[in-house]
């Protein structure tokens, strides 16, 4: 399954000479440019909101965490690291896929939007939350299809290959990687509102299914069993090792995110009550605060 001769590279530029490498540097260039203005975007957003009825520091802080790290996996030097190496490439996959998604799922910004946009628009959004394609994508086992799916597509088909040969299906591979992982994450332990999001139980047998065959794919990856990945014995090893420890940890990072969503979600309806677009929208938000009851008011 492995040959120890001339290094494949991970990205197109190599093999594609001087256009490849322009058309490389523009689409990572771009993809920078584009976290950037949606994570500033997101912070005006969040300041604003603050400002008016609150907005937690934690959610923005992973907000703009999710975004640095993704713009770093889209960075000149992670990107030649993927090209030179494997384990570089599997370095460059947990952090577009795995780490990155966790963060800005984290930070809700769906929630967000919700609350910030002018009101037809968040009803409208809440409408496309609750509509049946979002429905249907957003259940578990599909977003486990996508994601895991995609990894197993990707290195036990010839997909690893052509994205070494076609800057397009590099491209397209590292969207998937992002859009599966965040899906992922959102349906898994998104604190932002989900239609008919199953209970913690079902959502923790989906991750410990994505875990298990993220660890068969690092060990068969290790062993050079099965993959149609051209790469040197000990790259493959260093990839299959990177991938193994550094999933387990993301995974866990993920799974801690579960069951304090499910703690907060317990605490009492004062926690979980929400008002607004989302609401006329039949979409369930969490987080904003409810204001003082009339009955509660002191007499004037």
């Amino acid at each position: 399954m492995t040959y120890a001769g001339a290094v494949l590279a991970h990205g197109p530029g190599g093999h594609e000479g001087g256009s490849g490498d322009v058309v490389g540097t523009v689409v990572t260039l771009g993809g920078s440019a584009l976290v950037g203005v949606v994570a500033l975007a997101y912070v005006v957003a969040a300041v604003a909101e603050r400002r008016r009825r609150g907005w937690p520091y934690v959610r923005a802080a992973m907000f703009v965490a999710g975004a640095a790290v993704l713009a770093f996996a889209l960075s000149p030097r992670v990107d030649r690291f993927a090209d030179a190496s494997f384990s570089g490439h599997v370095a460059q996959h947990l952090l577009l896929a795995m780490l990155a998604p966790l963060g800005l799922v984290l930070g809700a910004p769906v929630t967000l939007a919700l609350r910030t946009l002018p009101h037809r628009s968040a009803v409208g959004l809440g409408r496309l939350l609750r509509s049946r394609p979002v429905w249907v994508v957003t259940r578990p086992v599909v977003a486990l299809t996508l994601s895991s799916g995609g990894l197993v597509l990707l290195y036990f088909t010839p997909l690893y290959d052509l994205t070494t040969r076609s800057q397009a299906v590099h491209v397209l591979v590292h969207l998937h990687m992002l859009l599966a992982g965040v899906l992922f994450a959102w349906v898994v332990a998104g604190p932002d509102p989900a239609p008919g999001r199953p209970g913690v139980p079902a959502r923790l047998v989906v991750l410990g299914a994505a875990i298990a065959v993220h660890a068969t794919v690092a060990q068969l990856l290790y062993a050079g069993l099965f993959v149609q990945v051209r790469e040197p014995v000990a790259q493959l090893q260093a990839g299959g090792n990177l991938m193994y420890y550094g999933g387990d940890v993301i995974e866990l990072m993920l799974a801690l995110a579960l069951l304090l969503t499910w703690r907060r979600t317990h605490e009492g309806p004062a926690t979980v009550r929400s008002r607004g677009p989302a609401v006329e929208a039949g979409i369930r938000r969490t987080t904003r605060p409810s204001p003082p009851s009339r009955a509660g008011s002191p007499a004037g």
